[in-house]
């Protein structure tokens, strides 16, 4: 079980935040073109989704997987995205993802008088608290295959 990646995009698809643990393929383009790729990716499967869902949805689109790893997805109400990238033996990122917002994001981003909102994320303190909670996490594996 392992953490590939983690994302995080404000609500126009810049992407604020970007860390890597566990990644063993690297995707062969810059780091700016794989950002668009994942924001128009997530666009698209949001629509899709919210168009083909025979009930309302409240929560949305939360996942989605492949052969090789799971993608979870977590938003805002102000619109940013947060995306964890795992491998498949983790079932659900939910709370996980809700957690690095409310107790990271809020606390060492949003409360931080240095931090500029809507600036790429700089802080060193929430970086290290950041690899520190990832690392805790029971489905982190700094060995995984």
């Amino acid at each position: 079980m392992t953490v590939h990646n983690l994302y995080i995009f404000d609500r126009n698809g810049n992407c604020l935040y970007y860390n890597e643990w566990n990644r063993k393929k690297q995707a062969g383009i810059s780091k700016d073109e794989e950002f668009k790729l994942m924001y128009g990716m997530l666009f698209s499967i949001r629509s899709f989704v919210s168009k083909m869902s025979p009930l309302d949805m409240k929560e949305g689109f939360l996942s989605f997987q492949t052969s090789k790893y799971r993608l979870h997805y977590f938003e805002t109400p102000s619109g940013l995205k947060f995306v964890m990238n795992t491998d498949l033996s983790v079932p659900t990122a939910r709370d996980t993802l809700q957690h690095i917002y409310s107790n990271l994001y809020v606390e060492y981003i949003v409360k931080n008088p240095v931090c500029v909102l809507g600036n790429s994320l700089d802080s060193e303190l929430f970086s290290s608290r950041l690899d520190a909670f990832i690392r805790a996490l029971p489905f982190y594996s700094p060995r995984a295959a």
